[in-house]
């Protein structure tokens, strides 16, 4: 079965995203924030993390560039899940390691659909 790491502030969508997530058959672990990710990152490598920009004590991006200059590890998907649309906030995220970008809110189709672009599903 495949792993998910959610990444975000937030418990109502660390919740949406479970519920989502275990139907698509994913194991799920979630941390709070960018530092408590790269923590269980550090333990055990998932094979896709569900990331959010902005988070307090370390934000997506900060976590996105931790996880990609690690060397000797199977790199993860990442995949940002935010409100940050504007094409600025894509394209950095894009050059820093992302592997796709989904807006909040979501839901299972869009999951789905962006899952499928980078060969989860």
């Amino acid at each position: 079965m495949r792993s998910c790491l959610v990444v975000d502030d937030s418990k109502v969508i660390r919740r949406v995203a479970r519920r989502i997530l275990e139907e698509l058959d994913f194991t799920i672990e979630e941390a709070v924030d960018g530092k408590d990710a790269l923590t269980q990152c550090e333990r055990e490598m998932p094979d896709v993390v569900l990331l959010d920009w902005n988070m307090p004590v370390m934000d997506g991006l900060e976590f996105l560039k931790a996880i990609r200059s690690m060397s000797n590890v199977r790199q993860p998907i990442v995949v940002f899940c935010t409100t940050e649309n504007d094409m600025s906030h894509i394209r950095t995220a894009m050059e820093a390691g992302a592997d796709e970008y989904i807006m909040k809110p979501f839901d299972r189709e869009i999951i789905e659909a962006k899952f499928a672009q980078v060969g989860l599903m």
